[in-house]
């Protein structure tokens, strides 16, 4: 199945009608747009299965709300202009590297993977691994075919290489990362062609070895191969 581009209409009509009031106006109409997002992001379970562990898997552990939280938030607009899901072994909250699928008009549409919200213990095994492994990681992230999908890394760095690390590394720019995550974006056309799911899942089979790298470096995860 395909998107449908009533699905972004209404996303666009949100994004300037952000309120409360507007959305129970429209609470139909976002439901039937939901129905057909979450029966999209079912098929898309099945279809990251020919290459992930998706066992016991449902559209619940991989769907996120649109209500936005504004307790602690400058911007208080209560709902996302987005639809998006995460798809892993497990599910979103399992804690692996996952696949992010983030739908939202004008250009803004993607898929994205990698490390973006590390914790210290992370960072450091990352760090780590680069310091011994360059080489892997390279050969992944700067292969061809992942540059031509991906383009380059998106992320913090920090300014001076960390401490317990010479100032020369050949792999200094690597270490000082913060984050290294990679999305490819989709216009909306794109989004709304019949053949949208088919190349998402082409390019999620691309952005799959730099998930795995970094899934075997903070859990010694094995990739996972479809028998």
């Amino acid at each position: 199945m395909s998107l449908s581009p009533s699905l972004l209409a209404f996303l666009r009509d949100l994004r300037v009608n952000n309120t409360r009031e507007w959305f129970a106006e429209n609470k139909a109409v976002y439901e039937k747009e939901k129905k057909g997002f979450d029966a999209w992001t079912t098929e898309l379970i099945s279809e990251f299965a020919d290459f992930e562990n998706m066992d016991g898997v449902l559209l619940k552990h991989c769907s996120y709300r649109i209500y936005r939280d504004v307790r602690f938030s400058k911007n208080k607009e209560p709902y996302k202009t987005w639809f998006s899901a995460s798809f892993s072994e497990g599910g979103r909250k399992s804690g692996l590297m996952d696949y992010y699928v983030h739908i939202e008009p004008n250009g803004a549409s993607f898929l994205g993977g990698g490390m973006y919200s590390p914790t210290p213990e992370q960072l450091a095994a990352f760090r780590q691994e680069v310091d011994y492994n360059a080489a892997g990681l390279k050969k992944i992230i700067k292969d061809p075919v992942f540059v031509a999908v991906f383009g380059e890394e998106v992320g913090e760095s920090l300014m001076r290489i960390p401490k317990g690390f010479d100032a020369d590394h050949p792999d200094a720019e690597l270490l000082k990362k913060k984050q290294l995550f990679f999305w490819k974006k989709y216009t909306d056309l794109q989004v709304a062609s019949p053949d949208f799911t088919q190349q998402l899942i082409s390019d999620a089979k691309v952005l799959k070895p730099f998930l795995d790298f970094l899934n075997a470096v903070f859990f010694e995860k094995e990739p996972f191969i479809k028998e």
